[in-house]
């Protein structure tokens, strides 16, 4: 037997299999493939565990969602997130780096209020500089814009920090923040194991009556699993981190689909 093999055929052998084979006699059809209506991209953070299987559960036919991960400690501080900003730039260029996506966006909602906007979109850019950028806090205020609310209660797993700088945010661009209470949760760790019935709770201690709307933040939560019960129970719309990014990243997309089974902003709009 010759010393070098194929698939267990001797290797001397190799190029006489080829050449008694005829070629396949049929041209090759390609269509549109399995993502033909958009490609979707997300930037994460690197220890993220909430947000991929959410997006899969809201994405519609025809639609690929992609994930690539910037460096982030596991503590959620202004620090932490101020540091990430760098690294938003060169994971979105991991993002099907052959091909073009439709929509890009950085998926941490505290980390858009800390870094800003203005410079997310310009990491987004220089890694997919093609699709168009968006991120989560923009995409909140898009659906708390397009739901008509402008008193908001805020309810969220942060630190007072991250509060602060987030209710500070939204009230600059004309949000009227009437609470905004936190979890005290430092690690993200701990944000993904938040039960949705505690957050469920927690979002009824936060509302007031002269609130519009109710923002649940953070993309680490489970929220989607209690927006219809949650809305029943306020009698007012129920905006959250997930919910809101992938009905954003869906309407820039140019995907008008709806759906019954995730508030007033995916059903309405």
């Amino acid at each position: 037997m010759s010393s070098v093999e194929y698939d267990g055929i001797p290797g001397d052998n190799v190029a006489l299999l080829h050449t008694a084979i005829p070629p396949w006699p049929r041209r090759i059809d390609f269509d549109k493939g399995r993502h033909h209506r958009a490609k979707i991209g997300f930037v994460l953070l690197a220890m993220e565990q909430t947000i991929e299987e959410d997006m899969f559960r809201l994405c519609p036919p025809g639609v690929g969602v992609h994930f690539t991960r910037a460096p982030m400690a596991n503590r959620i501080s202004v620090a932490t997130l101020s540091a990430m900003a760098a690294g938003i730039g060169d994971a979105a260029g991991l993002l099907l780096p052959d091909e073009d996506l439709d929509v890009a966006c950085y998926a941490c909602t505290s980390g858009s209020v800390v870094i800003g906007e203005e410079r997310v979109f310009s990491e987004l850019k220089r890694g997919k500089p093609k699709a168009r950028p968006t991120c989560l806090i923009s995409s909140v205020m898009k659906a708390l814009n397009t739901l008509g609310t402008r008193r908001i209660a805020v309810a969220t797993p942060y630190l007072a920090e991250v509060n602060v700088i987030e209710q500070r945010y939204m009230a600059a661009r004309g949000f009227e923040i009437v609470n905004i209470q936190g979890l005290d949760i430092e690690n993200d760790a701990d944000m993904v194991r938040v039960s949705p019935q505690t957050i469920l709770d927690f979002a009824q201690f936060v509302d007031r009556p002269e609130a519009d709307a109710m923002f649940i933040s953070c993309g680490a939560l489970r929220s989607i699993d209690i927006i219809t019960d949650l809305e029943v129970r306020l009698g007012k719309p129920v905006v959250t981190s997930n919910q809101a990014m992938m009905w954003d990243c869906l309407r820039l997309a140019d995907i008008t689909d709806r759906r019954t089974d995730c508030g007033r902003l995916f059903q309405d709009y």
